[in-house]
């Protein structure tokens, strides 16, 4: 590579840098805010970021042909449901998709078989709002939820920065080469740190899980979210992307942002339906 090269890609590097600080320093006090209000402040992002990523998915993906208007009404109703009566009916909003896809399709008669662009459909809502979903059944626990809800979110969050940063600084040796060659096995040492160390800190002394409780909460957090980013890159990298958007500057597109929290809000709910607490 010429110097000239070099020394264009280090100022877009070092761009991309200062551009995700900034749209954290914006963005997260209004995330946490909207967080700890919940109700429908927390409805309204939650459909605004899952139309938002449907978007990219679905555009990152328009070969496949996904039929966009049954994932935009399988995730609406998927939410409302969530929002209104909780887990049964936005598995019921999520069925609902099926059928307008399988029902689009006879209309549009697009060339790709049914299913792929059935399947593809029917991958994003699952993925995207069904995922977001869980955060408002999360934040709709009943106790302790507030608390809940900004730990698992916080927590993801801190642990994906400090995988970043670890990765930067330390990574030598690559996670996932073949999906994500950015990640390495020191970021994923620094954030699984981080993440079990922020809900141990965060409800050590609360009157909700306990301490190895919390301490598992932090462990399925550090696993679920790196999958859930791996699970992003693979199929940026099938379809030859390096960005969903670039909506978030640095940090990409809305998708590149949640894919993490997809997997482990999710995850989290279900750890603490599990211990008895959902």
């Amino acid at each position: 590579m010429s110097v000239a090269r070099m020394g264009a890609a280090r100022r877009s590097s070092m761009s991309s840098f200062w551009s995700r600080i900034l749209v954290t320093i914006v963005g997260l006090p209004a995330v946490v805010g909207v967080l700890w209000l919940g109700g429908w402040w927390l409805f309204v992002l939650v459909l605004l970021a899952t139309l938002v990523s449907l978007h990219e998915l679905y555009s990152m993906t328009r070969n496949l042909r996904p039929l966009v208007l049954a994932g935009y009404a399988g995730s609406v109703l998927a939410l409302v449901g969530a929002q209104l009566g909780g887990l049964t009916w936005m598995l019921a909003g999520f069925m609902a998709t099926l059928a307008f896809a399988f029902l689009l399709k006879g209309v549009a008669e697009t060339r790709p078989p049914t299913t792929v662009s059935v399947g593809m459909t029917i991958l994003g809502v699952g993925w995207v709002a069904v995922g977001l979903g869980h955060l408002l059944l999360l934040r709709d626990i009943p106790a302790h939820a507030q608390l809940a809800t900004l730990t698992v979110v916080l927590a993801v969050f801190a642990s994906d920065t400090a995988a970043y940063f670890t990765g930067r600084v330390l990574g030598r040796h690559k996670l996932a080469p073949l999906i994500s060659p950015g990640k390495t096995w020191e970021g994923f040492v620094g954030g699984t740190l981080v993440a079990i160390l922020v809900p141990f800190f965060a409800m050590y002394k609360q009157d909700f899980v306990t301490i190895p409780e919390s301490l598992l909460l932090g462990a399925v957090i550090a696993i679920a979210a790196p999958v859930g980013d791996l699970f992003e890159s693979g199929i940026k990298r099938d379809m030859q992307v390096k960005d969903t958007g670039t909506l978030l500057a640095g940090h990409g597109g809305m998708l590149d942002r949640i894919d993490a929290q997809l997997f482990a809000v999710v995850a989290s709910f279900y750890l603490l339906v599990a211990l008895g607490y959902a």
